[in-house]
């Protein structure tokens, strides 16, 4: 098989930190304010309209709080789980890398007791309708690392007594989250919006902050984690002044992405091209005999984040297979045609493509033709 003739206009393929958003240049962050305050008038101008903006595109509801938090979604999960738990039993879904994660930090930090663990593997989801509502809620809506997404929250009640935690980092601004079966909710600016790393979202419902001021964790709580003194809701969090310093030049690369996003016609938009960028991988996959999906339907596959199986080596040795897809990767990254395509170290051996609305349709359909060609060199040299 020839080379390919034509290359990516941007190869940046990885889940996070993901694509720029089309026609970001350097010269867009030439209004932050470096070696500004960010409790400075201007400074809290900007955090205030991140807030404002995310709440536009995301269509939150007016009641629902929304803070700019440290540590990326990681941090603002954290946050959530040392907040909130422990007044109820909780339930933990867990079907990726990183919902197995909230796991055993509820279960060997916070060493919660009445935990249920509803778990699937790669590429399946758990069984929905075993979630209790009364209980709490940990969940991950979208598995970067499986290639799975929750469908939909219908089988969340709306009059459920416990509260829904949902790590949506990799669901934000890729799916209509639907904000009244969501009390508390993560994401990072480094995902849908392919922003600069380290800060994260939080957004609460009045369920949520009624449960901040009538409920006190028993355990210590890192101040970089509390959003509340003297048993009320500290309400100037949610009003741009951050618990820690915020890079100012991530916070105008983070408003420039915003800004494209109700450029383009808001959530309705930035969903359509997220739709259109996995179908191009998802039929490819499908066409091509090599390949194979990790999710075990497409009703239930990542609209961002597809995980590919390469099924003429799965019956080799892991470590094996991990070789054959690092060496594709590193054809890849020689002829700057594809970076960061292979998926987690502690996932499956397997490949995996953001297809997130940042990425442009035509780069995935070239990214394509690259990647037929790396697997036929791999072959051919094995």
């Amino acid at each position: 098989m020839n080379i390919p003739s034509i290359k990516p206009h941007c190869p940046n393929f990885g889940s996070g930190p993901t694509a720029k958003h089309p026609g970001w240049c350097l010269d867009e962050l030439s209004q932050s304010l470096v070696g500004r305050s960010h409790r400075s008038i201007q400074g809290k101008e900007k955090l205030r309209k991140i807030i404002e903006l995310t709440r536009s595109v995301h269509q939150i509801p007016d009641d629902y709080r929304i803070a700019i938090m440290p540590g990326s979604a990681t941090g603002a999960i954290e946050s959530a789980l040392w907040s909130f738990l422990g007044s109820k039993n909780v339930d933990v879904m867990t079907f990726d890398v990183f919902s197995k994660l909230w796991l055993i930090d509820i279960i060997e930090q916070l060493k919660l007791d009445g935990v249920q663990t509803l778990s699937a593997d790669f590429g399946s989801l758990p069984e929905l309708s075993n979630y209790n509502p009364a209980n709490d809620l940990v969940f991950t809506w979208n598995g970067t690392t499986s290639g799975v997404s929750i469908p939909n929250a219908d089988w969340i009640p709306d009059n459920r007594v416990g509260l829904t935690i949902c790590d949506a980092t990799s669901a934000a601004f890729c799916v209509d989250l639907p904000w009244k079966k969501l009390d508390v909710t993560a994401f990072s600016w480094q995902k849908g919006l392919g922003g600069e790393a380290a800060h994260g979202m939080l957004i609460l419902s009045p369920r949520a902050v009624e449960r901040l001021e009538t409920y006190k964790p028993s355990w210590p709580l890192p101040r970089i984690f509390r959003l509340t003194k003297d048993d009320k809701v500290i309400e100037n969090i949610f009003k741009g002044n951050t618990i820690n310093t915020p890079s100012m030049l991530c916070v105008e690369d983070c408003l420039m992405a915003l800004e494209w996003a109700e450029m383009i016609g808001g959530l309705p938009a930035l969903i359509k091209r997220c739709q259109e960028n996995s179908e191009t991988i998802y039929s490819w996959v499908e066409r091509t005999p090599w390949l194979s999906l990790m999710a075990e339907s497409r009703a239930i596959a990542s609209p961002s984040s597809v995980c590919i199986y390469v099924t003429t080596i799965q019956d080799k040795e892991e470590t094996t297979q991990r070789d054959f897809l690092q060496s594709m990767a590193t054809l890849l990254r020689q002829h700057q045609a594809a970076f960061d395509v292979v998926n987690h170290l502690y996932a499956p051996p397997s490949l995996r493509v953001w297809s997130g609305p940042t990425v442009e349709v035509t780069d995935l359909q070239i990214l394509t033709s690259w990647l037929e060609w790396a697997y036929n060199q791999v072959s051919t040299s094995c």
